[in-house]
């Protein structure tokens, strides 16, 4: 992944329509959560999907909060969210061809200050992501 295609994804949308981007921002902007930390601790792989990603061993209160926050918002808007649940992780490589022991990670704290509402656009040369709005925390 190139660094700057590098994010945490809290809630997937799909395609939303022109017309429906109003109320995905209506939902956003009532969601309140505090600057916290979420800690980079380890690398997995899901082997199935060719993911290999990086993130905590567990996902900390303030993140799970405000992931049922966002969910909850886009939900009362009629947004249909992927049923399955959620699991803390930045993508660092799509695609990967076998598994192999990944390395250990430094742990590092990425301090959540924020969250933003992004279209994504998918191309021969991977996804590029255009922040539309950004949401500040409490």
């Amino acid at each position: 992944m190139r660094p700057e295609a590098i994010h945490l994804t809290l809630a997937f949308l799909g395609e939303v329509p022109a017309e429906r981007l109003s109320a995905a921002l209506h939902a956003a902007q009532r969601v309140r959560f505090a600057r916290h930390a979420l800690p980079i601790e380890e690398a997995r792989c899901w082997a199935h999907r060719g993911i290999v990603w990086a993130g905590p061993r567990t996902t900390p209160p303030e993140t799970a909060a405000l992931v049922e926050r966002l969910r909850l918002a886009l939900a009362a808007e009629g947004f249909a969210l992927e049923p399955r649940p959620f699991v803390a992780h930045l993508t660092l490589l799509r695609k990967a061809k076998r598994s192999a022991e990944l390395p250990t990670l430094e742990p590092h704290a990425w301090t959540v200050t924020e969250f933003v509402l992004a279209r994504s656009r998918l191309s021969a040369a991977g996804a590029s992501y255009e922040t539309l709005a950004r949401f500040a925390a409490a």
